[in-house]
């Protein structure tokens, strides 16, 4: 029998859901025999079942931004008998808070956020100064209340499965590669403040084409218009994959690929936790916040007096300040970077 079971409330977006995992390697470091059951919005599951430390993975069926009061007191009365003897909620809002209390979870444990008193009991001190990135935060939540953050936290690992990536490459009528393959993620659901722009990434694309590399563009149905440009720029000689795969499948034809391209986004910590080569470009968000938990990732920021601004859109229009903290990462810089002898 396991000596605890833990109900974790994870994140909704696909970068912060990638770096909970270290949060999971710690627990089943510190507690071996626990066992880790995940509850989040059902578009994270496919990230979850390539995690092996999770047990069952809970699809929540509540709108983003939804309260629904109700519907979370109930949900979380059917939980209870589910047996958890912890919950670690990793959102801060006052909602997320609702269903572990209302599953009776005795020790609930998460920083305080939206005045959670009552609805969080073993409430954890956040300072950020010693907590500044969002993995340390999440792992700090699993320790003990007197335990010393690890030196070095565990990186995410999600495990892939390249007989289906060659079942998806025959679906789509792709010939298996027999050349190296990067792949570009020039999408970014945040905001334009975070993409680097399409014609620096076909001037790469262009430049890995010709020395005879394949290029796969990744992204979301949102992110086909870019993806599109970028293929228009370079006379379509790219493999086109956005809004074709599901997050599984992404995951399954990206562990195919030799090198990454992309912007602050869900599919770059994709590409970090499958130990790829990364180059990881930032622009409105701050690299020391949210990095690539990879040795192998490059990271390319400016750190402009501007930045990081957390803004969706740059707020300098004029014609030579707007977005400089991307345009002024220049595509021979990411070529140099990539460094096609390998």
């Amino acid at each position: 029998m396991p000596t605890s079971r833990i109900l974790v409330l994870g994140p909704a977006w696909v970068g912060d859901m990638i770096l909970a995992q270290s949060l999971f390697k710690t627990l089943k470091t510190n507690r071996p025999d626990c066992t880790i059951d995940v509850a989040a919005p059902a578009w994270t599951l496919p990230l979850l079942e390539r995690m092996p430390e999770v047990s069952e993975k809970i699809a929540l069926p509540f709108k983003h931004g939804e309260l629904a009061f109700l519907k979370r007191v109930q949900f979380g009365k059917t939980l209870k008998n589910k047996g958890y003897t912890q919950a670690i909620i990793l959102t801060n809002s006052f909602k997320s808070a609702l269903l572990p209390w209302a599953a009776g979870i005795q020790k609930r444990t998460s920083f305080l956020g939206e005045m959670r008193f009552g609805l969080i009991n073993d409430i954890r001190p956040l300072d950020k100064s010693k907590l500044k990135q969002t993995v340390e935060r999440f792992v700090f939540l699993g320790l003990d209340k007197h335990q010393n953050l690890p030196e070095n936290l565990p990186n995410p690992q999600l495990i892939s499965s390249k007989n289906n990536a060659l079942a998806l490459l025959n679906k789509f009528g792709i010939t298996e590669p027999n050349a190296q393959i990067l792949g570009l993620c020039p999408g970014a659901e945040y905001g334009e403040a975070k993409r680097w722009p399409a014609a620096y990434y076909a001037e790469v694309a262009r430049e890995a084409l010709d020395r005879g590399w394949q290029v796969w563009l990744f992204g979301s149905e949102k992110d086909m218009l870019v993806t599109h440009e970028i293929n228009q720029l370079i006379q379509n000689r790219c493999i086109n994959l956005a809004g074709k795969t599901k997050l599984g499948e992404a995951i399954d034809l990206m562990s195919l690929c030799d090198s990454v391209i992309s912007n602050d986004s869900g599919l770059m910590h994709i590409a970090a936790a499958l130990n790829k080569r990364l180059i990881a470009i930032y622009g409105s968000s701050d690299p020391t916040h949210t990095p690539p938990m990879n040795s192998k990732a490059v990271i390319e920021y400016l750190g402009l007096a501007c930045s990081p601004c957390f803004k969706r859109e740059c707020p300098l229009k004029g014609q030579n300040e707007n977005l400089r903290c991307l345009k002024q990462i220049e595509p021979s810089h990411i070529i140099k970077a990539l460094n096609f002898k390998h």
